[in-house]
């Protein structure tokens, strides 16, 4: 069986991932991925690093429980959530969702999903380095309009 989940420190490699994701399942007609970076950028301030932290175990089970969910709304075959953690630069690679599926109706709309999701409720903490020094942010960008068009309830508070 394949992992669906993984927070990790090191680097990912999106044709890797992808290459798993499809490899011997011919009915796959369509995969739909998206990658996330560091900005140098967040509030308006430039931001020369950015260092995320979460729970072991607690992260991974929200984010399994949602992919969960992403199986029972969409007619999907498979999903991998990669989210990188630690210190981290502008230009990184810090996020992939990458879901395949017979057609693209169903992958895009798993993937933005899955997106909504991560940005809204996923238990990641951020310190970032700005001119005026290192400031936490809660991770989770609270948008209840994209939790909204899913029927999900913000559970920010």
């Amino acid at each position: 069986m394949n992992v669906r989940v993984s927070i990790q420190t090191q680097d990912f490699d999106l044709s890797t991932e992808v290459a798993r994701l499809r490899e011997q399942d011919q009915r796959v007609g369509a995969i739909c991925t998206f990658v996330g970076t560091v900005r140098d950028r967040n509030d308006g301030q430039s931001i020369s690093t950015m260092e995320l932290e979460h729970y072991p175990g607690m992260t991974e089970k929200s984010i399994e429980a949602m992919i969960d969910e992403a199986f029972k709304r969409f007619d999907i075959y498979a999903v991998r959530v990669i989210h990188r953690v630690g210190l981290l630069q502008p230009l990184d690679q810090i996020v992939l969702v990458a879901v395949t599926s017979a057609h693209r109706g169903e992958s895009f709309q798993a993937c933005e999903f899955l997106m909504d999701y991560l940005k809204t409720q996923a238990p990641f903490w951020k310190k970032e380095q700005t001119p005026d020094g290192a400031r936490w942010v809660d991770a989770r960008v609270s948008d209840d309009a994209a939790l909204a068009k899913w029927g999900i309830q913000s559970q920010n508070a």
